[in-house]
């Protein structure tokens, strides 16, 4: 068994007996007995927990400010590296309460790991709140100029309480990623203010798919393209394989246990642990199979953003994957009605005060789409895009184009989807096409 012992903690609740029974819950999760397997692939080590009680509460987690790394395990600088990440909205603290019984299990075994697993809490200071947030969105924060501004080493000074938050993620995250030997991994433990399947949210890149698809989850597509600024997307421009995963609702316990296997199951597909030694491996299978379904892969069609003037409410009822019909009255908001724009699959309808995104709209993709695009990639079709009429390179190199629809309209976006082309944005009279960086080539193979 592993030396463990939690660091001083300020106890936050008024009642002690309060404090302490949370504590018990903390350390004993769920309270069933769990068996460990053996191998041969390194030694077993942790570094620093945090100073993290379970809370219990609808309103906020304990939790101390910038204590991000929850915990650490395994053989170092050996073998792929799993990051999974907890709480990143204050709101939606049920992937911290998973993360820590992952550790608490790990801890007091013997378990052996071929590889690492980093495990942290997000929004520090949103989760002592029970908020998505304090100043702006943690996972709206990831873009060029503001992972320059916030890096550890610059002078400037934090503008908002998010900006102190990626600060300190980031000296804890840079060393990791840096140090990497083998394949990293990165998992993002989100939840739903509304009711429905849970999901994995996946960034369009080959490297992406095949994880994603070895999991026993339904993938949306597509979603992470339509968003500026995530922390999945960051990770996965440096290299990492990355995936979301909306484990269920905020505060519901099943979504903390979901949440829960899926991070054992990911140790698993990423090579860190073999399904012979994954402890109450058909167990954690069997939760996510029954919480999520029969698998399939959608695409996003269409995200409806919102801003806290709009005064948008969703009305009452909608749930994850319920279909709707083109011109569904959704909505409202102070311009009026707000009608679905096509018929499909209504995902993440917000039931919260805040968000950017009110809701987005889905569909099923044929297997003979996903095959051609996978076709398509392998024959590095996309590096010849910039040959065709009206279709031009930047100065972000291949990974991002500029489309004169008025050559180019011949072209239909799905083209542009099938080689990872998914995020569109425009620029005057040009649209401006962008994939993800290391659609099928890890760069951190080269450093094993």
């Amino acid at each position: 068994m592993n030396e463990f012992t939690y660091p001083d903690a300020a106890i936050v609740a008024g009642d002690e007996c309060v404090f302490l029974r949370r504590l018990a819950r903390a350390l004993y999760g769920s309270g069933q007995n769990v068996g460990y397997g053996h191998n041969s692939c390194g030694s077993i080590f942790a570094e620093e927990y945090s100073r993290t009680v379970d809370s219990t509460t609808k309103t906020a987690e304990f939790i101390a400010k910038g204590e991000h790394l929850v915990a650490s395990f395994g053989a170092e600088n050996v073998g792929p590296t799993l990051l999974v990440f907890g709480g990143i909205h204050g709101n939606e603290s049920a992937g911290v309460r998973a993360v820590r019984r992952v550790a608490e299990k790990i801890k007091d075994s013997d378990l052996r790991l071929c590889g690492r697993v980093f495990l942290f809490a997000g929004n520090t200071r949103a989760l002592r709140k029970g908020v998505r947030f304090v100043d702006s969105d943690l996972n709206r924060h990831w873009a060029d100029a503001n992972v320059t501004r916030n890096a550890p080493d610059s002078q400037l000074p934090p503008q908002f309480s998010e900006d102190r938050e990626q600060r300190e993620l980031l000296e804890v995250l840079l060393p990791v990623i840096e140090s990497a030997r083998g394949e990293v991994y990165a998992l993002d433990l989100h939840s739903t203010s509304a009711e429905g399947v849970p999901f994995a949210t996946v960034g369009d890149t080959m490297r992406n798919r095949r994880f994603a698809t070895r999991l026993p989850v339904t993938i949306l597509l597509g979603i992470e393209e339509q968003l500026e600024g995530t922390l999945l997307e960051y990770l996965n421009n440096i290299g990492a394989v990355t995936m979301g995963f909306e484990g269920g609702q905020h505060y519901a316990e099943s979504t903390v246990s979901t949440h829960e296997s899926l991070v054992w199951l990911a140790m698993e597909r990423a090579g860190i642990i073999a399904w012979k030694d994954l402890p109450d491996a058909d167990y954690h299978a069997q939760v996510v199979k029954n919480a999520t379904g029969a698998p399939e892969i959608l695409e996003v069609r269409y995200r409806h953003a919102i801003t806290e003037e709009d005064g948008f409410t969703m009305h009452p009822g909608y749930e994850n994957f319920q279909r709707i019909r083109k011109n569904e009255h959704l909505a409202d908001d102070r311009s009026g009605l707000v009608r679905a724009r096509e018929e499909g699959l209504i995902l993440m309808p917000l039931y919260q005060k805040l968000g950017e995104d009110g809701f987005f709209i889905g569909r099923r993709i044929r297997p003979f789409w996903l095959w051609l695009s996978a076709l398509l990639r392998r024959m590095r079709i996309a590096d010849l895009m910039h040959f065709l009429p009206g279709v031009h390179p930047t100065e972000r190199g291949r990974e991002v184009l500029r489309v004169d629809t008025a050559v180019a309209r011949f072209f239909p976006l799905q083209v542009f989807h099938l080689l990872g082309f998914r995020k569109l944005r425009w620029t005057g009279e040009s649209l401006m096409v962008s994939r993800r960086k290391h659609d099928i080539e890890s760069p951190f193979k080269e450093k094993a």
